[in-house]
């Protein structure tokens, strides 16, 4: 049998194939110049947890673009070393994708590039996904390129660092939805309901993304307004991230934000000794973070990691898989990492040696599931892929296994779709989605567990 030729629903090594040339084909498709946009019509541009992600799937198969990728995402850093969540192609059209350059502004702020950005970031999965495309191809031309790219890293995570850890407790706090890549989970329901907006206010524009998919799927009119106000009051303030608690409006702690960043500085100390750097800061550094994690973001009644409201300093309760993200660090101790795996294998999210439906990003046992928005409950294979990914670091192949059978079945069935139906598997949002085609090809081939 050949690697990645394991039983699924879908059939055996022939069926496998096949969806690996359609992972190839959906990335070619996506390929503009120097990086790959998720979609051709929902979004245009460059976003930057993407771009980690795609990464890893262009490692496998045309390694030279998976640095194309991340180089071309880090031109666009900023000088105080944010990188920023999407990153405007200038040959589009003013009004391709909403909110565009226009509202952002990135121009009138010193130390921007000279390419249009928005002003906000998304979880720090770069590190992570430079260190295993190395891996997945380990070539001196990859090598040279990680070396390149290593400042840069360094960079970001002392942003995080030194920037954004609002409450002086060693986490990175999150400004806006948007930066923990799960826009609209229910995670953000308590913070963003004391946002001062209406819905009414959209009237005024128009949104981009139910032209390309369906407006029940989306975020709703007052989610986008809300999320509006968060953007004009960061914008306002410069995107200076001082004095954030004296009056931004949303101020959370998020815990797969925050794994992320940890994670980041373990990947950082194993790349920093394969250039030649010190990794002895990556590491302490990483081991803070772990700390800081548990103690600020862990549950012990619930047995999972919850975001932290910031001006509330409460949990929030809503049982999302935000709270798996943690299992990815590998220094996370042995009670947190098994109250993980029992949370994961859960009623809640389902995961098994052989599961009878997908990982969604909710609680489906919750009254206010919702199988079809976003991320109200959807699956979606880069939050499976860092599951699966914890699950191995951790010492549980076997659920492991379960769970990328699962995710490779959502394709085999549906095509790579944006997002699945968390019950019938029914693909969802864009049809021909980057990072679905990226982690798809990471998938079918087996790899050691970590």
């Amino acid at each position: 049998m050949t690697a990645g030729a394991v039983p699924t629903r879908t059939g055996g090594s022939t069926e496998l194939a096949g969806l690996r040339r359609l992972a190839v084909a959906t990335l070619d498709a996506n390929w503009e110049h120097d990086h790959t946009v998720p979609s051709r019509t929902l979004y245009p541009h460059q976003w930057s947890w993407d771009s980690a992600f795609i990464a890893l799937g262009w490692a496998h198969v045309r390694p030279e673009r998976a640095w194309q990728e991340l180089a071309s995402l880090f031109r666009a850093q900023w000088a105080d070393g944010r990188v920023p969540h999407i990153v405007f192609n200038p040959a589009l059209r003013v009004g391709a994708y909403f909110p565009g350059p226009q509202l952002w502004r990135s121009a009138d702020v010193e130390g921007t590039p000279a390419v249009d950005t928005s002003g906000l970031v998304q979880p720090p999965v770069h590190a992570l996904a430079a260190l295993l495309a190395y891996r997945r191809a380990p070539d001196p031309a990859g090598l040279a390129a990680l070396r390149r790219l290593y400042p840069a890293l360094v960079a970001q995570q002392r942003y995080l660092a030194e920037r954004r850890d609002v409450a002086g407790n060693g986490l990175v706090c999150v400004v806006h939805p948007w930066e923990s890549g799960l826009d609209n989970s229910p995670a953000w329901d308590e913070p963003m309901a004391a946002v001062d907006a209406e819905a009414a206010v959209m009237r005024a524009y128009r949104r981009h993304d139910t032209a390309h998919a369906d407006a029940a799927h989306r975020p709703t009119d007052l989610d986008y307004a809300r999320y509006l106000a968060i953007v004009a009051a960061y914008r306002d303030h410069g995107y200076a991230d001082r004095d954030l608690a004296d009056g931004h409006p949303f101020l959370v702690e998020c815990p797969l934000f925050n794994a992320a960043f940890g994670a980041a500085e373990h990947a950082l100390a194993e790349i920093a000794a394969l250039t030649g750097a010190d990794p002895a800061a990556h590491r302490a550094r990483a081991d803070r973070v772990t700390e800081a994690l548990v103690r600020r973001l862990y549950d012990p009644r619930t047995g999972t990691f919850q975001p932290r409201d910031l001006r509330t300093d409460r949990l929030v309760g809503a049982r999302t898989v935000l709270g798996l993200a943690p299992l990815i660090l590998p220094g996370l101790p042995a009670r947190q990492a098994d109250a993980l795996v029992a949370e994961a294998r859960s009623p809640r999210f389902g995961v098994a040696r052989w599961m009878d439906r997908p990982l969604p990003t909710y609680d489906r046992t919750a009254p206010d599931f919702e199988p079809l928005r976003y991320w109200r409950g959807p699956s979606w294979l880069n939050i499976g892929w860092l599951v699966r990914h914890g699950l191995l670091t951790h010492g549980h192949p076997e659920l492991a296994s379960g769970l990328r059978r699962s995710m490779i079945d959502l394709v085999a069935g549906a095509g790579c779709h944006e997002y699945f139906h968390p019950d019938t598997g029914v693909g969802l949002g864009s049809p021909a989605f980057g990072w679905t085609a990226a982690l798809l090809l990471d998938l079918l081939v087996d790899e050691p567990a970590p």
